[in-house]
C-alpha cells in the first residue's frame, strides 16, 4: 500500500492526518502549501485539478475533498472507525454531508472575523450572523449524542465522529457557541484530547483543546 497525503497541515489537510493516525497505517506526507508552487503548481493539479489541498494519492488512485478522504480510508482499512454495516455507513456519509452543509457553511466565517482576518476586516454582523445559522444544527448534533451516548455512530468513536468534530474546530475562537451543549462539549473534548489528535496537530505545532 503506497498512501501520499498532499497538503499542509495548516488546513483541511488535518483531517487526514488525523485519521492515518488514528488507523495506524503508513503513509507519506507531501506537505503542499497554497499558491503557484504549492497548490496551484502544475505537479499538484495533476493530481487534484481544482487547485486546493488536501488529495491523496492511494496505489495510484487520486482523491480530494478531506471529508471524503475519510470516509475511503475508514472503508477501506476497516477497523472500529470503518462501517460495520451498510446501513451504518448510510450513517456516516448522513452525518459528513450534514457537517459540510450545515457547519463548514457557517463556521469558518466565526473563525475568521474573530481570530484570522486582521482586526480591520473584522466585522461582528457576520459572526452574530454565523453564530446565529449554528443554533439550530448544533442542537441537532446535542440531541445526537445525547441520545447515542457521546457517539454518531454505533457505541464507539468512528469517521462520523472525526469529520464532525473537524468541524466545530472552527469554533474554537467562539466557545459561547457551545453554550448549553454540554453533550457536544464533552464528545468534543473527547475527540481531540485522543492520542492520534495530539499526534496529528503537533504537525501544526498546535495542541487541540476542548471548547
Amino acid at each position: 500500500m503506497s498512501l501520499v497525503i498532499h497538503g499542509t497541515p495548516r488546513s483541511r489537510t488535518i483531517r487526514n492526518l488525523w485519521m492515518a493516525h488514528e488507523l495506524a497505517i503508513p503513509f507519506t506526507h507531501a506537505d503542499v502549501g497554497f499558491g503557484e508552487t504549492g497548490s496551484r503548481s502544475a505537479a499538484f493539479l495533476a493530481i487534484n485539478p481544482n487547485g486546493h489541498v488536501p488529495a491523496i494519492v492511494d496505489d495510484g488512485v487520486a482523491i480530494w475533498e478531506s471529508l471524503a478522504i475519510n470516509l475511503y480510508l475508514a472503508r477501506k482499512h476497516g477497523g472500529p472507525l470503518a462501517p460495520a454495516t451498510i446501513g451504518e455507513e448510510g450513517q456516516m456519509l448522513s452525518w459528513t454531508l450534514w457537517a459540510a452543509t450545515e457547519l463548514e457553511t457557517h463556521a469558518p466565517q466565526a473563525m475568521y472575523h474573530t481570530a484570522l482576518y486582521p482586526p480591520e476586516q473584522r466585522d461582528p454582523a457576520v459572526v452574530t450572523k454565523a453564530l446565529d445559522a449554528l443554533v439550530a444544527p448544533l442542537a441537532v448534533l446535542d440531541a445526537a449524542l445525547a441520545k447515542g451516548h457521546g457517539h454518531l455512530v454505533g457505541d464507539h468513536l468512528t469517521v462520523a465522529d472525526l469529520n464532525v468534530a473537524c468541524c466545530i474546530f472552527y469554533l474554537r475562537f467562539t466557545p459561547q457557541a457551545l453554550a448549553g451543549l454540554d453533550h457536544v462539549r464533552a464528545w468534543y473534548a473527547a475527540c481531540v484530547t485522543r492520542p492520534a489528535a495530539i499526534t496529528a496537530f503537533a504537525l501544526r505545532d498546535e495542541v487541540p483543546q476542548p471548547i
